[in-house]
């Protein structure tokens, strides 16, 4: 299965399909696809996989693809602007994911709940207690906000990231918080109580934007909300 990235900072994947093929995304994740491959959408494993699903930021409902014929097309689009990536999942490569950057995959992806190894990581680690697992077999599509570092973190490495700004790691990385020293640092510093920290063996991905603080950034240039009197005639 081949497929073209493009769209630069407002990306999109097209997945060029032969007859059989499939994929599935989340409910919602289709742009445009040819008029040769059929939809059916289910609650992939369960209402108990759609629900954990549901705590990890995608929806209940899963959307599968398959083509009719061969040669045929469809694209899936971000929903921010960032970047998408795509990552090859079997054994030895499978990933821990932010809540939401699950695009599509191939059919033996499995993409499950994974919690956080401590309650403070998942109070204050900016990710919540639930992230995604990406498992299985296969090619799995991952959306991330703005651009994206890739690091290899050696056996004992650490790397301290704000808040927020973890996209993606291997699952053999350890994901923990650490509290920012400091009274002034605290106070002033502008980052918060803790940043997280990620040890390797294993690679990182981090992004340079959030939701969260592109929502902040947008929010003071959004018009105020009018009121309408209506005029009763008394």
């Amino acid at each position: 299965m081949n497929y073209e990235i493009f769209g630069g900072s407002f990306p999109a994947v097209t997945i060029f399909m032969d007859n059989g093929e499939s994929i599935y995304t989340q409910a919602g994740g289709l742009a445009w696809m040819s008029d040769s491959i059929e939809m059916e959408t289910n609650v992939k494993g369960g209402l108990l996989a759609g629900f954990k699903r549901m705590l990890t930021g995608d929806s209940l409902f899963i959307a599968d693809y398959t083509a009719t014929k061969d040669g045929q097309e469809i694209t899936l689009s971000a929903s921010l602007p960032g970047t998408i990536l795509p990552m090859t999942i079997d054994a030895d490569h499978q990933y821990i994911a932010q809540k939401g950057a699950f695009l599509g995959a191939t059919q033996g992806v499995q993409v499950e709940m994974a919690t956080t190894n401590s309650f403070w990581a998942g109070l204050f680690g900016g990710e919540g207690f639930f992230l995604q697992h990406l498992g299985g077999e296969g090619i799995v599509f991952v959306e991330m906000d703005g651009s994206v570092k890739e690091i290899e973190l050696k056996e004992g490495q650490t790397i301290k990231v704000d808040s927020g700004n973890v996209a993606m790691f291997e699952d053999k990385v350890q994901y923990n918080i650490e509290s920012i020293k400091g009274f002034k640092n605290v106070l002033f510093g502008g980052e918060g109580l803790f940043l997280t920290t990620l040890t390797g063996p294993g690679k990182v991905w981090l992004q340079t934007m959030t939701a969260k603080d592109l929502a902040g950034r947008l929010i003071p240039f959004l018009p105020e909300p009018t009121t309408t009197t209506i005029n009763t005639g008394d």
